[in-house]
């Protein structure tokens, strides 16, 4: 059983890590060469809470793909469970198995067949290299 939880958190982890945010990709043009790297990336994360205080969202789409599937998998598990249970007489027992067994199956699911699209949203990126571009940088694209 120890073995079986170990297994599910290191897959969560191993999960979430491939969530790592993407960022814009600054050309280095005179004004970057001028104001330098650090006065950049303070520029970048002002551009960014801009954004986030418009509306526009940076995405994170494959957590909630993975809160989905768990409980997707929970709610058929338990139902499935508790056919079978009635079946055998055990309704409550079959649907607490079916539940757990469900929610495993919904969350390894979501973690290694989610869609992993690391690009954040269109309205994101686009108010992010406006914003960028307005104080003077050349954005060629997100990684």
């Amino acid at each position: 059983m120890k073995l079986g939880i170990t297994l599910i958190a290191g897959s969560i982890f191993l999960g979430l890590s491939a969530c790592s945010s993407t960022g814009p990709v600054i050309y280095p043009n005179t004004h970057f060469l001028s104001v330098g790297k650090a006065a950049a990336e303070k520029d970048i994360e002002a551009c960014r809470k801009m954004a986030e205080a418009a509306g526009a969202k940076e995405g994170g789409g494959q957590l909630g793909n993975v809160a989905s599937s768990t409980a997707m998998g929970a709610g058929v598990g338990a139902a499935s469970g508790a056919a079978g249970g009635a079946i055998y007489g055990a309704a409550g027992q079959g649907s607490l198995v079916g539940a757990a067994s469900g929610a495993v199956a919904g969350l390894l699911r979501g973690i290694l067949f989610s869609p992993r699209s690391s690009q954040p949203s269109q309205a994101y990126t686009n108010f992010v290299s406006r914003c960028l571009e307005e104080r003077g940088y050349e954005v060629t694209g997100w990684q």
